[in-house]
């Protein structure tokens, strides 16, 4: 018969096993709970995808032209950029019901929320202005003027700065959100259309479309301390036209969506080498990490499909069917 010290040596050593089982499905529970949203420019929907299956589980039907996108702090909301309709849409992701509108102004398409998550720095690409939303009391709480064709908006994850990236005037617009005023402005390539700052705030990635490089800007002077370059084997220069960037958290990668290249560049963010160019759908436009980082999503415009990028092995590993023209891209989970 067993003992009752025998027993207790079995659950001593059972419970190491039992607690790595339980940790490990609790993060196969949250990997296969990541939900990516995707907006659809041409179909004025989203698609979701299921990150565990990569397949298209819904289609939700939201404004006219749908671009912009991103989550709330608690990961319950979807704000949307619906452009035609000059509104910034408020969408339920329990229900999938859009529950109310912010007053965004004219012709939003990209936006960024304050790391408290209670301002949306919205630019406006028709007015010139970047509007500055109070996201819990649904009213502007501010306007700045910026150049002409605004887009690229980022704020700083230590909550000093926002910035926008003006079309036709090339040029960054620093605001500082304590005094809530333009203070600096810092000339970058033709039409820039992206801008994102590291996780510590000390560097501000832009691309420049027409200019075909992304800057690095060093955030404490305003200055730009590199112009990176892009040249791929056998596609014209002209076709190589950066738009989204992300950063991995650690420092480590810069991804840059080419436009037309049809690529996405991997560049080193420690060295700004280019590392790789990364082959992927028509119209590479917009990309998202998921929370380990260990998976990119792009969306490419033209080819009305996703790809899905390994992070670790830098590889291409399946397309994603979506709607027409899909443009943003935001991971929940």
């Amino acid at each position: 018969m067993t003992t009752r010290a025998t027993t207790r040596a079995i659950r001593r050593h059972a419970l190491p096993s039992l607690l790595a089982s339980l940790f490990c499905a609790a993060l196969a529970q949250g990997a296969s709970a990541q939900t990516i949203y995707v907006s659809n420019e041409k179909d004025n929907s989203l698609s979701v995808i299921d990150a565990k299956t990569n397949t298209v589980t819904d289609t939700i039907k939201v404004g006219k032209r749908p671009r912009g996108i991103t989550l709330s702090k608690d990961g319950t909301q979807l704000f949307i950029c619906a452009s035609d309709d000059h509104a910034v849409q408020v969408l339920d992701l329990a229900s999938k019901k859009l529950l109310h509108n912010l007053p965004s102004g004219e012709d939003p398409e990209q936006f960024a929320l304050s790391p408290d998550g209670t301002n949306l720095f919205i630019a406006n690409e028709d007015s010139n202005v970047v509007t500055v939303v109070d996201v819990p009391n649904r009213k502007v709480a501010f306007q700045v003027d910026v150049g002409v064709e605004p887009e690229g908006m980022d704020a700083s994850p230590n909550g000093k700065w926002a910035v926008s990236t003006s079309e036709t005037t090339s040029m960054v617009h620093w605001i500082d959100l304590e005094k809530r005023a333009v203070v600096d402005n810092t000339l970058v390539g033709a039409r820039p259309r992206y801008a994102q700052f590291n996780k510590d705030s000390s560097l501000l990635w832009v691309s420049s479309e027409i200019g075909g490089t992304v800057s690095v800007i060093d955030v404490s002077t305003r200055k730009v301390q590199k112009t990176i370059d892009f040249k791929i084997k056998g596609v014209a220069k002209d076709k190589i036209q950066p738009v989204g960037v992300k950063l991995t958290d650690d420092g480590r990668y810069a991804f840059v969506a080419l436009g037309p290249a049809n690529h996405v560049a991997v560049v080193d963010a420690k060295t700004y080498e280019v590392k790789d160019y990364l082959l992927v759908g028509r119209r590479v436009w917009q990309m998202a990490l998921t929370a380990d980082q260990k998976t990119l999503y792009t969306t490419n415009g033209v080819s009305g499909d996703v790809s899905v990028i390994d992070v670790n092995s830098l590889t291409v590993t399946k397309s994603v069917k979506v709607g027409r023209f899909p443009w943003g891209v935001a991971v929940k989970g």
